[in-house]
This record gives structure tokens, C-alpha cells and sequence, in this order.
């Protein structure tokens, strides 16, 4: 005999729904039932079958790959992260390898990446895993969140696409996509709304696969459930989603307040001497901890006498006294919520003194620096002197 299914309940105003809704602040959640779930599940999956891209480190389950990947793909979009992947694992294709290379040498890989800190999270991890626990990586989420540089999203991840472990997760793309099949319209940054998405993935996690089925709620998320005009035409799950049927899309989620961006303007110097150039790294530079760079530094306005103001900045942050030689050039950038003007002045080397506590000095020669790890802004201004 042919089994009927359970008509599927999308956004059902019940008694708990209301109790949820209330406590955020102009939100509202829909709990959905048994049958939602499951086949919410199996649309997902269907799709995820037929849609899924072919990205490097889906190929393999090996932890150290699948760890690399989630720790480069923080805040980087997959397009972007995909070569350096490719070029990372070649330079270190073990976690061993990794553990046992100098950091400058996994700065100077990560190179572009941006958010440096990461790359230095992950070096000490590397040393941590082959100290601590034999070179094998953790398979327990508990586990694995003592490791620098890991969280509660990256632990799940890992624990599921790696070791199958029944691990929910929350990131950007299914904070998006969690708002939408919930149609809740709150801030989705405060940390009720943040329970009730973590409470929310434990609740769609199937017995079995979590990591084939966290890596298909990313993947909608990432290419269907997108900020802007979403697509909910090829959408497998648009039947059930209470945002759709409303036609909520361009509501939900309350788009975040942007911080103001703030303008900054910094001065690099190209210090020579005898055919060389003098690089600073600072251990607890602001946005360039272990980078080495040019000597830098803010400058709060205009001075009446720029020249001496650079000389004496220069003093001050290295040690080393020279006289400024004309602009080079003039570098625009933006980190975060920052814009910056870098005006970049060449200086000739007249003398030196001791370096602060904490900054380290090199002179190099120009068609060394290639070598060095460079901030970007750096990168390009090492390219001014070929």
C-alpha cells in the first residue's frame, strides 16, 4: 500500500512560536515540523548532487586539507581562495611540513590572502598538533576549538566534512539562508539570534552525513541564497521558505549598519643605503604582526615642516636617522573600514641608533624582496624599485 506523506507545515503560529518571537526584537521564528525537516533535507542533498562545484578540497577528507580550506576560506570568497590552496599544499603538503617551516615562509605563501593573523594562527597550530597530540589531527570538535585560530563554526566544519561528526555550524552564508527559512526578521548579530541559528542547525542536522549536509547549506547559501536578489527560482527549497512566500527576500535578513569609514593618511619611507633598503618588522604591528615592510606610520595632519616630521617619525619607530628625498609616489588602499593614502618618500641614510624593544631591522637589496613577506601595500612598492 502507497504511504501518504505528512503534509509539510511551513511558518505555523503556535503558542512556541510566539514564545520565540518574543524575545527578540522585531523578529519572528517559525519552528517547523517533523516533515519540514526531512524534506528540507532531501531537497537539499538532491540538489547539492547535481550542483555542487568542484573545489579542491572537496576531493579529499584528509583533515589537514579540509582544515586549510576553512581557515583561508574565513571572510575570503572560494574563487579567491582557490589557487592559494593549490600552492599552499604544494609548499606544505603534510601537517608536519607545515609544523616544521619557518613562519616567515608560511607568511610569505599566505601573501595576498590578507588577515595575516590567520596564516601565524595556523602555523601555531601545526606546531601544537604535532607537540600535543603526535601529528594527528583531533578528531573531537572539544578538541579541535583549543587550536589557535579556531572557533565554533571552524570546529564543526572540520568535524564534520573530516570526520563525519554529527557538528552543526553557523557562518555567513547560513545565517542568510537560517533567517530566510525561519522568516526572522531581527538583527541577526545579537547573540539570541545567534542561539536560536545554532539551536536551528543542530535541528536540521540529519543521523548520518553532516558534513555532505553542512557543505550543501553553504553551497546554497554561497550561489542561491545570496544577499542581493536572491535566486529563488532555481531555489530547491523556495516550496518551503516562509520568507519567499511572503516575498520578504529584500527584508530578511535586516540588512547589518555598515560602520562609518574612517580616511587615514600614512607615510612609508624607502631608506637607502649603499645599494640597499631598510625593512622594519614589528611584533605587535596593529594589522602586519611577523610582516616585514617598509617603515611606516600615521601621520595626524598636515605639518609645517614635513620633512623634519618624517625624519623624526622615522628616528623614533626605528632607530636609524636619514634625510627625505622627495615623494615616490602615492598609494591608495582600503583595509576593514579604513581608506588610506600612503604617500611613499625615498630618504638616504645618514645614521642609526638601537632599534625600539619589539622592532627588528633588515637592509636588503631591491631584487632581494621578492623573498620577504611584504603587506600588499608594501608588495607594490617594493615593484616602484626594480
Amino acid at each position: 500500500m502507497h504511504r501518504q506523506r505528512e503534509p509539510i507545515r511551513v511558518a505555523q503560529k503556535s503558542n512556541c512560536t510566539r514564545d520565540v518571537a518574543a524575545r527578540f526584537d522585531g523578529g519572528s521564528a517559525h519552528p517547523p515540523t517533523a516533515a519540514w525537516k526531512r524534506e528540507f533535507r532531501r531537497r537539499l542533498l538532491a540538489w547539492f548532487g547535481e550542483h555542487a562545484r568542484d573545489l579542491p578540497w572537496r576531493r579529499s577528507r584528509d583533515p589537514y586539507r579540509v582544515w586549510i580550506s576553512e581557515i583561508m576560506l574565513q571572510q575570503t570568497q572560494a574563487a579567491t581562495v582557490e589557487p592559494y590552496f593549490r600552492r599552499f599544499l604544494r609548499q606544505f603538503p603534510s601537517l608536519r611540513a607545515l609544523a616544521a617551516a619557518p613562519e616567515e615562509q608560511v607568511l610569505l605563501a599566505w601573501e595576498g590572502l590578507g588577515y595575516y593573523r590567520r596564516a601565524r594562527q595556523l602555523h601555531r597550530a601545526a606546531r601544537m598538533i604535532v607537540e600535543e597530540h603526535r601529528g594527528r589531527f583531533p578528531r573531537d570538535a572539544a578538541a579541535v576549538r583549543t587550536l589557535p585560530g579556531i572557533g565554533r563554526y571552524t570546529a564543526g566544519a572540520i568535524a564534520s566534512i573530516a570526520f563525519d561528526a554529527r557538528e552543526a555550524i553557523v557562518e555567513a552564508n547560513t545565517v542568510r539562508l537560517f533567517s530566510r527559512l525561519l522568516a526572522y526578521a531581527g538583527d541577526t548579530g545579537q547573540a539570541a539570534a545567534q542561539r536560536l541559528f545554532w539551536e536551528f542547525a543542530e535541528q536540521l542536522l540529519p543521523a548520518s552525513g553532516a558534513g555532505r549536509f553542512n557543505q550543501a547549506l553553504m553551497e546554497l547559501g554561497s550561489l542561491v541564497c545570496v544577499p542581493r536578489e536572491p535566486h529563488c527560482g532555481r531555489c530547491p527549497v523556495a516550496a518551503l521558505c516562509p520568507t519567499h512566500r511572503d516575498g520578504l527576500e529584500q527584508v530578511i535578513p535586516r540588512a547589518a549598519s555598515r560602520p562609518p569609514v574612517t580616511s587615514v593618511r600614512e607615510a612609508a619611507l624607502v631608506v637607502r643605503r649603499r645599494g640597499r633598503v631598510l625593512l622594519a618588522r614589528r611584533d605587535q604591528a596593529p594589522r602586519w604582526a611577523g610582516l616585514w615592510d617598509f617603515p611606516r606610520f600615521e601621520l595626524d595632519g598636515p605639518c609645517d615642516d614635513e620633512q623634519f616630521d618624517l625624519a623624526e617619525q622615522l628616528h623614533s619607530l626605528t632607530g636609524v636617522v636619514a634625510r627625505p628625498a622627495g615623494l615616490l609616489a602615492t598609494l591608495k588602499h582600503s583595509v576593514t573600514r579604513f581608506r588610506i593614502t600612503l604617500d611613499c618618500h625615498l630618504a638616504d641614510y645618514v645614521s642609526s641608533g638601537r632599534a625600539p624593544e619589539g622592532t627588528e631591522l633588515k637592509w636588503t637589496r631591491p631584487g632581494e624582496l621578492e623573498s620577504y613577506p611584504l603587506s600588499a601595500t608594501g608588495r607594490r612598492l617594493s615593484r616602484l624599485l626594480d
